[in-house]
């Protein structure tokens, strides 16, 4: 069975540059056997990927992208604190913030392309509770941000 790292360079997906916390907190914290990763965005070499509000600056499709960027933070904060991918078990929950018009209602939509990334590499221990919620603005004009609790091994 292939490694997350492997079936991610598989997808021709590469795990961008872990980002610094951009104020007072840390980006993952153990306790137990759970991790707690703080929010992530849209982020590649340092600078923000995919900006503005989905349903007037990007649509679905985009925020969908955004969605799939800002799981490839957290995934590289993940392996930042832990090695290696393959010691998650298994995601807990996700929490998913757009970046949305007043009139956006499809949060859920631009959730999944975090969702669908981690069930091509992770399969069955993909399966987690999640929210996807619209707000009126989020750090930097990022389009999303996610933060998760994942089981560790």
């Amino acid at each position: 069975m292939a490694t997350p790292e492997e079936t991610l360079a598989a997808l021709g997906l590469t795990l961008p540059a872990p980002f610094p916390p951009a104020a007072g907190y840390v980006a993952c914290r153990r306790s137990g056997h759970l991790l707690y990763i703080s929010g992530h965005g849209p982020m590649r070499d340092g600078k923000v990927v995919y900006a503005g509000k989905v349903g007037a600056d990007l649509d679905i499709a985009a925020g969908a992208r955004s969605a799939e960027l800002t799981m490839l933070n957290v995934l590289a904060s993940i392996k930042a604190d832990l090695g290696e991918l393959s010691r998650v078990i298994g995601f807990v929950r996700l929490s998913v913030f757009v970046n949305a018009t007043a009139d956006f209602d499809k949060h859920h939509l631009v959730a999944d392309g975090a969702s669908q990334l981690l069930t091509k590499l992770y399969g069955p221990a993909a399966a987690h509770a999640r929210f996807a919620v619209g707000m009126a603005s989020l750090p930097f004009n990022i389009a999303t941000e996610i933060e998760a609790v994942v089981e560790v091994g």
